[in-house]
């Protein structure tokens, strides 16, 4: 979960998440509300977790961090 605190801030932060995807040609599941966003990577071909949710995992990380956001802890 990303804190973005505000709705504004959350498409950019989707946005930037969807061209990642796009050129990775894998698609997570991305929730956006107001304040946070919420990325579920799973492959549903494999049934579970793969590489590729790991190294778009990496993206998204990476991504967060150039925009200054955090990750959200959860309990």
């Amino acid at each position: 979960m990303l804190r973005t605190r505000s709705f504004r801030r959350g498409l950019e932060v989707v946005a930037r998440i969807g061209e990642a995807a796009e050129e990775a040609g894998h698609h997570p599941d991305i929730l956006l509300t107001y304040g946070r966003v919420r990325v579920t990577l799973t492959s549903h071909d494999a049934g579970g977790v793969t590489e590729r949710d790991a190294r778009l995992a990496r993206a998204v990380s990476a991504i967060a961090t150039e925009l200054g956001i955090e990750p959200e802890r959860q309990a």
